[in-house]
Parts: structure tokens; C-alpha cells; sequence
């Protein structure tokens, strides 16, 4: 069997869908090998490229690996912010934010992994730990937004309150997130499924 030909951009590729390619390529192997030990090398290897079309894209693995980070936190909270608008009442719009965040998922599969390698040694200077904190402070605001809708409802469990409420629900979003990180797809799925019917309290039947 022969191996698949080293590419730059190849031919009918946009520079947008190389680019891409790198990023796909890098939150994989800061996924699989962490920050430090991912490399220029491999990551062009595993965008089936050579290191020197890669540096066309990006000069150093810290400016990639930002690009990375921003590419998926400018991507996953306005796509579930978009998902809760659109739905209708406050159970549809929890539905529609689990939805939207398996999509996330699979449109980047190595997400969940890559965010976590990149909070225990990526460079302080880049600052992406404290990023990664703004984009699930943002999440946090979206499920606030929909209790806080809940309650001028009438919809919250008496003496409920509506940051407590809101705690519940987040943790429950980012357990699933961190989730995705160490599982498998389907198995992954299957807890979503389980979270919707928790939310929705179908879950258990008494």
C-alpha cells in the first residue's frame, strides 16, 4: 500500500480549507500529546503536509496553537447562543444547546482533549487557560439567560434560586463537555440523550 503524498495546498483547496486542515491537525496532537510535546513536524505530518507549507500558514507552534483555540472558541458559543434563540420554550431551548454542542463536537472531535491540554502547560504568555475560562463564563451566561426565562415563567421548583439553578445546569453542560474528552462517540451520545431526559425530567419514572 503507498503512503499518501505530502501536500501543500492541494489542488482544487482553498487556502481557507488547508488552513483548515492545520487546524484540525493541531488540536489532534496537543489532544493526544499535550502542548509541549507536539511538534511542528508532526502536526504538518498529520495535516499531510510538510513543515515548510505549514509556516506559510502560521511562524510558530504558539501562534497555531492560539489559532486553534480561537478558531473553536469564536465557533462554539455563538453556534449554541444561535441554537437557544431559535427554540421555543424553555425545556426546547436546553434540547436545542445539547443539540448544538454534539454537533460542535463533531465538527471537532479532539476539542474537549485539546481545551484541557492546553489549561495544564501552554505557555502562560498565551493566556489561554484564562481564554478558555471567558468562553465557558460565556456558556455559563446562555444557560443563566434561559433559568432566568424559566422564572419569569413561573417554571422554577419552589425556593429555587435562580443562580443555584443556573450552577446545576452549567455543571451539567461542562461535565458533558470534559466528557467528550475520554469516551466515545456513541457513548458520548448516549449520555447527551440521558442529560435531555434529566432536563426534562423524563429520566425517572416514579
Amino acid at each position: 500500500m503507498g503512503t499518501a503524498p505530502i501536500l501543500g495546498r492541494p489542488a482544487g483547496a482553498s487556502g481557507e480549507q488547508t488552513r483548515q486542515r492545520v487546524i484540525a491537525a493541531t488540536m489532534r496532537c496537543v489532544a493526544e500529546v499535550g502542548y509541549s510535546r507536539a511538534t511542528i513536524r508532526e502536526i504538518a505530518r498529520a495535516a499531510n503536509m510538510t513543515s515548510g507549507s505549514l509556516y506559510h500558514y502560521f511562524p510558530n507552534k504558539a501562534e497555531l496553537v492560539k489559532a486553534a483555540f480561537l478558531e473553536l472558541a469564536e465557533t462554539m458559543v455563538p453556534r449554541l447562543g444561535a441554537a437557544a434563540a431559535c427554540a421555543g420554550t424553555v425545556p426546547d431551548k436546553f434540547m436545542a444547546v445539547l443539540t448544538e454542542a454534539e454537533r460542535v463536537i463533531a465538527d471537532y472531535p479532539y476539542a474537549s482533549a485539546f481545551d484541557r491540554a492546553i489549561r495544564v502547560e501552554s505557555p502562560a504568555h498565551l493566556q489561554l487557560p484564562e481564554h478558555s475560562d471567558a468562553v465557558f463564563s460565556s456558556l455559563r451566561t446562555i444557560v443563566l439567560d434561559i433559568v432566568e426565562r424559566a422564572q419569569r415563567e413561573g417554571a422554577l421548583g419552589p425556593g429555587v434560586e435562580v443562580r443555584v439553578a443556573a450552577d446545576a445546569v452549567y455543571a451539567l453542560f461542562q461535565g458533558l463537555y470534559e466528557q467528550a474528552a475520554t469516551t466515545t462517540r456513541e457513548a458520548h451520545h448516549a449520555t447527551m440523550e440521558a442529560a435531555k431526559m434529566l432536563l426534562c425530567g423524563t429520566l425517572f419514572d416514579y
